[in-house]
């Protein structure tokens, strides 16, 4: 009986071993797919690196570009070109030839040129996708926070290409290549913007001394409605009104959650202060109200609610925050 054990056992370490030795033999030596197969050796595909746009040689520079493009506004606005900031990639010589000019936003002209001008033989902006044409621009023009979120911006989703906004040949109005000044610019697209700065009660940008731009970062960001934040990273409102920033011994709790705007319109108010409410009793009674099961924060019933004494900040003089009252009272 042992001996019959000790075979059975013998016979099924010798199948293992040979179980595992195929094994490792198809690993190493396994043969290739059949289409490859078919090839003479040394023929193999091999992964591919990634070859560059174009060779050296399929560019042209900016000065052969300007026999055709010098005086004729609708094919490239030479003229304008050499007066803009972007003029001074011709004269860059540490980079490459892809990098120069012209050529460093439109791609190789070789064949542009010998094709007679042949516009499919170069990168025309005109008629390009705003992917296309933003993901051009962010080839030099990715960097730091202020362009690097462009990628995600509502803009873009909503197919908003940097030359919308921006003229690469020359600027018309303002900085950065602006089309416009702001906050006309602006008004292009956010109609609804320019009534609500028409209001009494407004930031001043239509008189020019508050920019969109210093509270939005047009180009994307992590924050909603693209809005900027301080160098702390608080609201942006605190970079003007840092008197309301804090922190307080007893904070206002709707400023901290909510933000400023679940009091305040930021472009513009009918109202005195920016406020949604033309009562500022009325405004309080959105979070404070009369409910039963309001809890600590219900107006409580000792208050005198004669319509003279019915601004709460007549009493509550400190809402934003307190060092000294927890409830907002002025010491």
């Amino acid at each position: 009986m042992s001996r019959i054990l000790g075979a059975t056992r013998s016979s099924l370490l010798t199948i293992l071993l040979i179980s595992l030795w195929f094994g490792l033999a198809a690993r190493l030596g396994a043969s290739p797919p059949a289409q490859d197969a078919a090839k003479p050796a040394g023929e193999q595909e091999k992964p591919e690196a990634a070859a560059p746009a174009a060779l050296s040689g399929d560019y042209v520079g900016s000065e052969t570009c300007k026999t055709c493009h010098e005086d004729m506004p609708s094919k490239g606005f030479y003229k304008n070109f050499e007066d803009s900031p972007h003029f001074v990639t011709a004269l860059d010589t540490k980079k490459g030839s892809e990098w120069h000019g012209c050529e460093a936003c439109h791609g190789p002209g070789k064949a542009h040129v010998e094709g007679g001008g042949d516009k499919t033989k170069i990168f025309a902006f005109k008629g390009a996708s705003a992917s296309e044409v933003s993901q051009r621009c962010l080839g030099c023009h990715e960097y730091g926070e202020e362009h690097s979120n462009y990628g995600r911006s509502v803009h873009l989703q909503n197919g908003v290409a940097c030359t919308d906004c921006h003229d690469p040949h020359h600027k018309k109005e303002g900085q950065f290549l602006l089309k416009a000044s702001q906050p006309a610019l602006c008004y292009g697209c956010h109609l609804d913007k320019k009534q609500q700065f028409s209001r009494p009660f407004h930031h001043r940008v239509n008189e020019g001394l508050v920019k969109c731009t210093d509270c939005h970062n047009p180009h994307g960001g992590f924050l909603a409605r693209q809005l900027r934040a301080t160098t702390s990273q608080d609201l942006v409102c605190f970079k003007c009104h840092a008197d309301k920033a804090g922190p307080f011994v007893y904070e206002h709790e709707s400023v901290k959650v909510e933000g400023c705007t679940i009091c305040h319109t930021p472009h513009g108010s009918s109202n005195p202060r920016l406020l949604k409410r033309a009562q500022v009793n009325l405004l309080c009674l959105e979070c404070h109200s009369f409910a039963v099961d309001a809890g600590p924060a219900a107006t409580p019933t000792f208050h005198n609610l004669a319509q003279k004494y019915q601004a709460c900040t007549m009493c509550h003089t400190a809402i934003h925050g307190s060092n000294s009252n927890k409830f907002f009272f002025t010491p």
